[in-house]
């Protein structure tokens, strides 16, 4: 896997972990019984975004270091993914 790829994959992972991250412990103001007016109800309280990000890091990171090793050492092939299906060479 050359660099650029590695790159590209990364930044893949981190974006689909992203959005799986961002709703974890969002209260909205209606929750929280706090309207500031003129806002929308289901607003986030407080989304704590640099944290999540760093979250999101870590998480991409876990998974893309996952990701790698199988690549290496071949734990996932085409073949091995389509024989149960009938269509391997």
């Amino acid at each position: 896997m050359t660099k650029t790829t590695a790159v590209a994959v990364f930044f893949l992972i981190w974006w689909i972990v992203l959005f799986a991250v961002l709703p974890w412990g969002v209260h909205s103001q209606h929750e929280g019984g706090n309207i500031v007016p003129g806002t929308d109800p289901g607003a986030p309280v407080m989304p704590r975004l640099g944290r999540k990000l760093l979250l999101t890091t870590l998480v991409a990171s876990i998974v893309f270091a996952a990701c790698y090793v199988a690549y290496v050492h071949q734990l996932v092939t085409l073949n091995g993914l389509l024989a149960p299906f009938g269509m391997h060479d």
